[in-house]
């Protein structure tokens, strides 16, 4: 006899700041501290589901928890059934648009009804969904912002002592020159069977990103990431078709379809969705399906403690993007161990909120 389904009863939210280790200067801005809200889903049956929206500013926190407010008066009551919450979401929410914050709620609901789903059967979130629990390749992006050379070949080695054989770099800066410069400096400071990747976080025009991809086609990056705005697929297949360093795009697509749209115009080589923008579990799961029939390697854009359970899921899963940003509020952090992060065998994806952390670090 199957289990009788959870029924919803309420969808919390809180604002919580968090201190950064290191504080992320990029091309298009300074993340000094991390404004997160945190989801509770509670049901009937007395088994919780969680989640976290990342809101790049504080002002985001209360409009993040007013959407999810509102969503709540649509799922009250109703069966804990992601697939059919997602779409009954969507539809609701078509004529206002159901991006930017709306899309952030409907992702966070969405994630802790699979939290749910999984610990009602006793399941990690990976097993749930048909996996294993095996470790996933993770590297670490907690640090290598808009630094000096020396000191980003500094903190290269300290971001690899972390347990990693893998960093990213942040790149964009004013003269192509002192790209190159950073480059080479944590190139040249890094161990040879290490990896760098590295980002523009949409810096340049198409020309200029043509450019400074040829400058740096021969100092063994990884992946370029996001070289130019990143909705305009047909400037990133320029780019991406005129460079040897593959081009990696994705942690805006919002929704699927921006994915398939993505591919369809061969925008990249590779492909990173955000879970909070790719619409939560079941969003992934149809981006993995796109990214597996188009033979394209998939990696993840933060929210490693969920996005580990997905790869282990994902058929091209390709690296986890590692960030510690949400830890202070975590009762079990995840562990990252010779560049593997290690999935807890712990029912549902793992997370638990530190109450004590909650209250020291929440906002209104």
């Amino acid at each position: 006899m199957s289990a009788p389904p959870l029924k919803i009863r309420n969808l919390r939210s809180r604002g919580v700041r968090l201190p950064m280790r290191r504080p992320l200067a990029t091309s298009s801005g300074t993340i000094a501290a991390v404004p997160l809200v945190l989801v509770d889903l509670e049901t009937e049956e007395g088994i919780a589901g969680c989640s976290y929206l990342f809101c790049f500013q504080d002002g985001i926190v209360p409009l993040v928890r007013s959407a999810l407010a509102d969503l709540l008066t649509l799922v009250k009551g109703a069966e804990v059934a992601p697939v059919t919450l997602f779409r009954n979401a969507v539809a609701r929410y078509r004529l206002i648009d159901p991006n930017s914050v709306i899309g952030l709620a409907i992702s966070g609901l969405d994630t802790a009804c699979w939290d749910a789903l999984a610990k009602a059967a006793n399941l990690p979130l990976a097993r749930y969904l048909g996996a294993t629990t095996k470790p996933v390749r993770a590297y670490n992006s907690c640090g290598l912002g808009m630094i000096s050379p020396a000191a980003a070949a500094d903190e290269v080695l300290a971001l690899l002592g972390e347990g990693f054989c893998a960093a990213k770099v942040r790149l964009g800066r004013a003269e192509r020159k002192d790209d190159l410069a950073v480059v080479r400096s944590v190139r040249k400071a890094m161990p040879t069977d290490t990896i760098l990747m590295s980002d523009y976080n949409q810096a340049l025009t198409v020309a200029e990103a043509i450019a400074r991809g040829h400058t740096l086609d021969s100092e063994g990056l990884y992946w370029i990431e996001e070289p130019i705005r990143h909705d305009d697929y047909s400037g990133n297949a320029r780019v991406a078709a005129a460079l040897e360093t593959p081009v990696q795009i994705g942690e805006n697509f919002v929704f699927p379809h921006a994915m398939a749209a993505a591919l369809n115009a061969h925008a990249c080589d590779y492909v990173m969705p955000d879970l909070q923008r790719i619409g939560g579990v079941t969003g992934w799961l149809r981006a993995a399906a796109l990214a597996d029939a188009a033979g394209v390697e998939m990696s993840s854009h933060l929210f490693p403690e969920v996005s580990a359970h997905l790869l282990a899921a994902t058929p091209t899963a390709h690296w986890l993007e590692y960030v510690d940003w949400a830890n202070p509020v975590l009762a079990e952090p995840l562990v990252v161990k010779d560049s593997m992060a290690i999935i807890p065998d712990r029912p549902g994806h793992g997370m638990a909120w530190d109450e004590r952390s909650v209250g020291k670090y929440a906002i209104d």
